[in-house]
């Protein structure tokens, strides 16, 4: 019986407490990825963009066991978020002038060649809208501030707020690269009140 692999118990960095900001060191880490723009509430684009990752996810990891014998758990969808004013995710809440990445965590053993052979099976069965803007890509965060938010993904501001304007600058320290949010719960099965989402924020020396 070939072992199951779970990221998520694995991995220091998808572990996070409520409400309690914490200083880690990320791994250097592939993903399937998807870049958009606007309100995620009401963008047909973010949309596509979940449903082009999920088909290539699971048939990679078929494969994988297949093939390698090597078999683990599909992680959760990621998100990486910017705009030209931060403060679009904390104060205001324009959500119109957000950029993302949709994001799923992939084994470093799922090469270019193994992901190119999947996004070819998944086109040829139900081709989805946005599979062509798919690519296979590493992150690198280095040293990150996160939490765990549980609650409506409406009600991060105040969390946000805190981890940026005060949580940072009291570890001497500078906000760098992009707002990353982990869903651990499946929006669609979980009232919105029982949403647990990781917060992460990349950092640098101030």
């Amino acid at each position: 019986m070939t072992e199951k692999i779970d990221f998520k118990k694995q991995l220091d960095c998808y572990q996070a407490k409520r409400n309690a900001f914490r200083v880690i060191e990320v791994p250097t880490l592939q993903y399937l990825m998807v870049d958009g723009h606007g309100d995620p509430n009401t963008s047909q684009e973010f949309a596509d963009a979940a449903a082009a990752l999920y088909p290539i996810a699971y048939k990679l990891k078929f494969a994988s066991k297949k093939e390698l014998g090597r078999d683990y758990v599909v992680m959760p969808l990621e998100g990486l978020w910017w705009s030209d004013n931060m403060d679009t995710f904390t104060s205001a809440r324009d959500k119109s002038q957000w950029n993302w990445t949709l994001m799923i965590m992939l084994p470093d053993w799922i090469d270019a060649q193994m992901f190119d052979a999947t996004v070819e099976k998944v086109a040829a069965a139900d081709k989805p809208a946005s599979l062509d803007k798919v690519r296979l890509q590493t992150l690198d965060e280095g040293t990150c501030v996160q939490t765990l938010h549980v609650g409506s993904y409406d009600d991060e501001a105040a969390i946000l707020e805190q981890m940026h304007h005060q949580f940072i600058p009291a570890q001497n320290a500078r906000m760098t690269g992009k707002h990353h949010e982990i869903y651990l719960s499946d929006f669609r099965k979980t009232a919105p009140e029982k949403l647990r989402t990781i917060l992460r924020q990349p950092i640098s020396a101030g």
